[in-house]
This record gives C-alpha cells, sequence and structure tokens, in this order.
C-alpha cells in the first residue's frame, strides 16, 4: 500500500510538468520538497526545472541541507541531493556553497559483502556546476579540480577532467598535459585527458598527445591513437598512418586502423581504401574490419565495394 502511494505521489508530479505553473502547483511542488521521501524530493525537483520556478530555489536549499543529515537513510544513493543539483545548475544558480558542499560528500552504504561510495555522481553534478558560481575565483575552481583529479571513482575524474576543459586557458591546459604525464589507474580516464587536450590546443596538443603513441604502456597508446583520431583532422590522420607504418605490434596496428577510420576525414578513408585494393590479405582484412564504423553510409560501401572488386581483378583471395 506505501509503496502504491509514493508511486501515485511521483506521477502527480509528472502529470505537473504538463500543466500551467499556476498556484496550486507551486504550492504542490513546495509540499513535495519536504516530502521524507528521496525519490519525491527528486521528483519535485524535476518539476520545478521543467517550469524554471526560481522561487522554489530556497526550498530546494532547505530540502538540500536536510539530506545530509543522516544521509544514509535519508537520501539512499544521493537521489535527491543529485536532483536537487541538477535543478540548481538548470536554474543557473551562481552560489557556491551547495555545490562545493556536494563536491566533497562521500555517503558509504551497505552493499552485499561491504560498502561502497553512492556519491559519485553528485559529486561529478557538482564539479560541473562550479564553473557558473560567481562568488568562487578561477584559482578556487581549480583546487576543487585538482583534488577531485584523484577522486577514487572513475566518472568523478572523468567529470573533472570535463570541467576542467570547459574551464579553458592556459591553466586547464597546463593540469591536463600534468595528469597525461602522471596517468591514471584507468585507461579511458586518459584517453580523455587527450581528448581535452586536442580540443583545447589543437596542433599544439597533437604534438603532445602524438608522443604518448609510443608508451611503453599498450592501453595508453590504444586511447592516444583513438583521441589522435576522434579529433577528425587532417595532420592527425598523416600522424596515424605514419604511425601505422612502422608499428610492429598488430594489435595496435588494428587500433591505429580503427582511429583512422573514426576520424571520418577523407584522407584517412582514402588511405583504408588502398589498403583493401592493394595491400596483402591480413592488412586488407584489417583495413575492412575498421571501415565496418561505416556500414551506416551508403556512399562509403560503394567506395568499399568498388575496392574489394579491384583487389577480386587483381586476383587477390
Amino acid at each position: 500500500m506505501a509503496s502504491r502511494k509514493l508511486e501515485d505521489q511521483l506521477e502527480r508530479l509528472r502529470l505537473l510538468r504538463s500543466s500551467p505553473p499556476d498556484a496550486a502547483a507551486i504550492s504542490n511542488i513546495r509540499k513535495s520538497l519536504q516530502d521524507r521521501s528521496n525519490l519525491v524530493i527528486a521528483e519535485a525537483a524535476k518539476t520545478a526545472t521543467e517550469h524554471r520556478m526560481l522561487q522554489l530555489i530556497p526550498d530546494m536549499l532547505s530540502a538540500y541541507a536536510g539530506l545530509f543529515e543522516n544521509p544514509v537513510k535519508t537520501d539512499p544513493k544521493c537521489w535527491g541531493k543529485s536532483a536537487i543539483v541538477r535543478a540548481l545548475t538548470a536554474l543557473d544558480y551562481s552560489e557556491s556553497p551547495p555545490f562545493l558542499r556536494g563536491s566533497t560528500h562521500v555517503q558509504m552504504e551497505p552493499v552485499w559483502g561491504g560498502q561502497e561510495d553512492a556519491a559519485g555522481p553528485l559529486r561529478s553534478t557538482c564539479l560541473l556546476a562550479l564553473p557558473q558560481c560567481t562568488d568562487l575565483r578561477r584559482s578556487d575552481v581549480f583546487r576543487c579540480l585538482v583534488d577531485a583529479l584523484t577522486d577514487p571513482l572513475d566518472p568523478v575524474r572523468l567529470e573533472s577532467i570535463r570541467t576542467i576543459e570547459q574551464m579553458n586557458g592556459d591553466e586547464a591546459m597546463l593540469l591536463l598535459r600534468l595528469k597525461a604525464r602522471i596517468g591514471d589507474r584507468r585507461a579511458a580516464v586518459t584517453g580523455r585527458v587527450f581528448d581535452a587536450i586536442l580540443n583545447l590546443e589543437g596542433e599544439k596538443g597533437l604534438a603532445f598527445v602524438q608522443q604518448f603513441l609510443k608508451s611503453k604502456d599498450v592501453e595508453t597508446c590504444d586511447e592516444a591513437a583513438l583521441a589522435i583520431g576522434g579529433w577528425r583532422h587532417p595532420k592527425a590522420v598523416q600522424v596515424l598512418i605514419d604511425t601505422w607504418r612502422e608499428t610492429i605490434n598488430r594489435s595496435f596496428s588494428f587500433t591505429i586502423l580503427r582511429a583512422i577510420s573514426s576520424s571520418r576525414e577523407e584522407s584517412g578513408l582514402e588511405f583504408l581504401l588502398s589498403l583493401v585494393r592493394e595491400a596483402d590479405d591480413p592488412q586488407a582484412a584489417a583495413a575492412l574490419e575498421a571501415l565496418e564504423l561505416h556500414s551506416g553510409s551508403g556512399e562509403i560501401q560503394s567506395r568499399i565495394n568498388l575496392a574489394k572488386d579491384f583487389r577480386s581483378r587483381r586476383g587477390s583471395v
């Protein structure tokens, strides 16, 4: 019965999103923000955001503060706090205290076999909101981001890198370069650093990231290649082609071909098609596999078929 009542409450809040934000709706949402259920609070925050109810920001701030009291009980999984932070961000709230508080919050909750931190999404969301805070100096934001770069949870470190990129400027570029040099225990995080450096620095970033194509760590090499391909620039493609010609590692060789394919640059596509037409069988097969990224393009598929026909006429198996 209690579960059914909760579902009805949530559904009423969802329906308010398609109704005019009249006085009754505002009163309903305000009351819901004081509810004991973090799910109701989260749904109320979403509805307030949908109608841009700026007048409810004080109510959301009050609810947010309350969810830090005995948080494992009042806000399991941090669903209420995270929803409120997203709402405040969407409503362009620019005062830092709620975001700073959430950016360092750790909430250990019981799971099978022990405990785990449920506040990762909250910390991530708060970090992304920091650049819009007008009461923070730029250096204050970077201090928070430096701390977040060592967060135990991968998604938080990823979002800290995204926020650093959003900050732009020399500080951001230098901090990202330092992080690239230090590395990360997760290759995907290092790859995101490479992406950010290329986006911010362009050709200077390319010269930096291509150094990691010769890293002793296989995963770092792969992430560097994929980031360079993802930059989608003719000079990046040429770097990848030159690296492919020099490499003797078969696995890395295929990663480079996939990166070239993902660039969607004409020079890269033509290079792969030339392998299909004229390279030895293993290289041609690898090029065809890399070109599968374009299976949805009728034009590229026609070019692939022409390359395969040319190869067939040359008598290759």
